[in-house]
């Protein structure tokens, strides 16, 4: 009884391979994407009143302008002190973290009844105003919700008449009396100087000031009050400063600042700038995410077009090729590496494979019965039988051109396949 032999299951690792890669290629170039679309405050245009592109504050400006409200531009936080030391203002920063903490605890040190707004401060910016304020949860990307999103009472009156705007994107928490809108996303920190956090972009931007609710809560928080607005639009990280003197906390126009809140906090000496690659500075936030996005890609192509690791398998040749051209290129192959034992030997196996099973003998016969069974069938001698079948390997290509012609004639005598005439 013959038991067949199971065939190994062949293992195409590119088959999971592909696609894995396929899926961690759409989810990088999705999380690349978002990254790329996301407004970066550091760029520079970016919620300023005179940018006309999609993230900066022309429309909201033109707004404020339409509705009667000052506005003071300043591109300097010297200046912008002495604006806002002047008298009652609202403070606009779009961008907290361009800011020194000296200058952010000097902003919150402005005459009693000014209003500072700030976009998305970090939590750096928070400790160093000294509130009472840190970030919650942070969504995907923002969301457009009611003022009473959480189910309690929106206190802030500009939210209210504002309605539902896309304010969720980063979320504050704090304890009372901090006033809480839109699930936390703006806060409202009561005091001398009032504080609003806003936890997006979105409402001040002019690709959604349009949007909802967001023209109305954006107008509102700036614009209500009476008061003037001054915008500091700066256009890179506020440098340190260069020489030693008071601290804007301190003094503003060689006047003392207005002391009429409990937030003002001493001088503190900031750390040394540490020395960036500058590399890093001379081109976009963009351009690196798009060079990662193509070097993986570069990296799942290789990975997809390598050669397969493990043993070679058998696959259907695209085209078919005559079977002389086949023997003609493998015998020119072992010629060219001198492969004589290689070709004896698949010769002699091929005859016993043939041979055999006509005689009724197993694979694993001894080599004299095997002998000695061919040479009574064939009527040849036994010892050259022997030779023939087990002997040594030819010395040149001579000898192994004999060996395929009396192995050839003694396959045709003794089992001549179907097609075959006569044995020559």
């Amino acid at each position: 009884m013959v038991t067949a032999t199971p065939t190994p299951v062949r293992r195409r690792w590119h088959r999971i391979l592909v696609p894995v890669g396929l899926g961690v290629l759409l989810v990088v170039t999705t999380l690349v994407l978002h990254e790329v679309d996301q407004p970066d405050p550091d760029e520079r245009g970016f919620l300023s009143p005179v940018a006309a592109d999609d993230d900066g504050g022309g429309r909201l400006a033109e707004a404020l302008a339409a509705q009667g409200v000052p506005l003071r531009r300043t591109t300097d936080t010297a200046a912008a002190l002495r604006i806002a030391g002047a008298g009652p203002s609202t403070l606009f920063v779009p961008a907290p973290d361009l800011v020194r903490p000296a200058t952010l605890a000097a902003l919150a040190a402005s005459p009693p009844g000014s209003r500072l707004v700030l976009v998305e401060p970090s939590r750096r910016a928070l400790v160093e105003l000294g509130t009472p304020v840190e970030p919650a949860a942070r969504r995907w990307a923002a969301r457009a919700v009611p003022p009473d999103a959480d189910g309690a009472p929106c206190r802030l009156p500009e939210a209210v008449r504002a309605g539902t705007a896309a304010v969720d994107h980063q979320r504050y928490a704090g304890p009372e009396p901090v006033d809480s809108c839109y699930g936390g996303a703006l806060l409202r920190i009561p005091g001398d100087v009032e504080i609003v956090v806003v936890g997006a972009s979105d409402p001040f931007r002019n690709d959604r000031i349009d949007e909802w609710g967001n023209r109305d809560l954006a107008t509102g928080l700036l614009g209500s009050g009476g008061r003037p607005v001054v915008w500091l639009d700066l256009p890179a990280p506020e440098p340190a400063p260069t020489s030693a003197g008071p601290s804007p906390t301190r003094e503003i126009d060689g006047a003392p600042a207005p002391s009429g809140t409990a937030r003002a906090r001493p001088e503190r000496t900031d750390p040394p700038p540490r020395a960036d690659n500058p590399l890093w500075g001379a081109f976009p936030t963009w351009f690196w995410a798009i060079l990662a996005q193509l070097a993986l890609a570069g990296l799942l192509v290789v990975l997809w077009r390598a050669r397969r690791l493990g043993p070679p398998v058998t696959e259907p040749l695209p085209v078919t090729v005559r079977s002389a051209e086949t023997v003609r290129g493998r015998a020119r192959l072992y010629r060219r590496a001198g492969a004589r034992d290689t070709v004896a030997r698949s010769l002699r196996d091929a005859t016993l494979d043939r041979v055999l099973p006509r005689l009724n003998l197993p694979a694993d016969a001894p080599d004299d019965e095997v002998a000695a069974r061919v040479a009574a069938a064939s009527g040849g001698d036994p010892e050259r039988v022997a030779e023939l079948l087990h002997g040594p390997v030819p010395d040149n290509d001579r000898e192994l051109l004999e060996l395929a012609r009396e192995l050839d004639t003694l396959t045709r005598t003794l089992a001549p396949h179907p097609t075959e005439g006569e044995p020559r």
